[in-house]
């Protein structure tokens, strides 16, 4: 890359143009008065004459060329070096029957909770670019979406595929809790973080939330928990018995108490999201809390090209004084 130390000096290249259109349109003081203008004629058509027209232009051009030298151009090369944050992520999303509610609402419109949760985890990961970061989903069973991984355009492509009725119906926070945490434990980053989101009860799996939390205690890894979803009751679409999909108001619940004892146990932090804004200032909290740092180291090698502009610009101006003097001298 080619820049110049001093930019602001290269407004002079409009100059030197500038002052021979103004000379040329004043004209010279006379050397040699004639008593008739046919004499004048008879020797401008001298090829001697004629440089005259390109010595002037040359004068340009040596005038230009010295100021691009006080410009000072330099030739720039170098290289940066980002190092990671040293913080892994998990996002633990619940993809169960029930995140198919309608309370929450996208661009205005009514939207699933599954939808909403996608475009919010969606934005949270577009705004930790240094971290690495993987994704479980899960219903009666967790699954595997993403590993950890600072491909973070596959991540998302990859979220953006999640919906419910993946797997069997239900809600295995605990088995969802466990698997975040296999997958954090052997990573060597300095701050390992699960964010687990859900809308219901543990009703499934293997493995209890408590012990779960334990766990992942044990291992250093700090949990936040996210109850997402209304109180009471949500529209939710269901079949009819003829097949037709109608939004039915349900009975719908979450289990605070197991969310928030996971989160103190592991020095994280409960969370309650009712809508989408309270959603999106969840993560945008927790983006906060946990900031990545970002250590840049940068390499830089310059060479002057001053050089190569007032160098030849001396070269032309000798020239052009030599031919002044000499061939091309002026009278008198």
């Amino acid at each position: 890359m080619i820049r110049f130390l001093q930019p602001e000096l290269l407004w002079l290249l409009l100059l030197p143009p500038l002052v021979a259109l103004w000379l040329g349109a004043r004209g010279r003081v006379a050397a040699v008065e004639f008593s008739s203008t046919e004499i004048a004629r008879a020797v401008a058509r001298e090829t001697r004459a004629r440089p005259g027209r390109w010595m002037s232009l040359l004068r340009v051009l040596v005038a230009q060329a010295l100021v691009l030298g006080l410009a000072r151009p330099q030739w720039v090369s170098g290289h940066s070096e980002i190092q990671a944050s040293g913080i892994d992520l998990m996002l633990a999303v619940d993809v169960s029957g029930s995140m198919d509610a309608r309370d929450f609402e996208l661009g205005g419109r009514p939207a699933s909770r599954v939808d909403v949760v996608k475009s919010v985890v969606a934005d949270f990961i577009g705004a930790r670019s240094n971290d690495r970061i993987g994704v479980i989903a899960f219903s009666a069973a967790p699954y595997l979406v993403s590993p950890l991984t600072l491909n973070h355009d596959w991540l998302k492509q990859n979220l953006e595929r999640l919906h419910t009725g993946m797997v069997e119906d239900g809600t295995a926070i605990g088995s969802a809790l466990a698997t975040g945490v296999n997958r954090l434990r052997e990573q060597p980053a300095k701050s390992k973080i699960l964010v687990l989101l859900t809308d219901g009860m543990n009703n499934a799996g293997k493995v209890a939330p408590q012990t779960a939390a334990e766990a992942a205690k044990a291992m250093g890894i700090k949990v936040y928990t996210i109850a997402a979803g209304t109180r009471g009751e949500a529209p939710i679409p269901m079949k009819d018995q003829f097949g037709n999909t109608r939004i039915m108001m349900a009975k719908v619940d979450v289990d605070e108490d197991t969310l928030r004892k996971i989160a103190d146990e592991t020095g994280g932090k409960f969370f309650r999201a009712t809508d989408t804004d309270s959603l999106k200032k969840i993560y945008a909290e927790i983006d906060r809390m946990e900031k990545t740092t970002r250590s840049v180291r940068k390499f830089e090698n310059h060479r002057e090209l001053f050089a190569f502009a007032v160098l030849p610009a001396m070269a032309l101006l000798a020239v052009n004084l030599g031919l002044e003097q000499t061939r091309y001298r002026r009278l008198p």
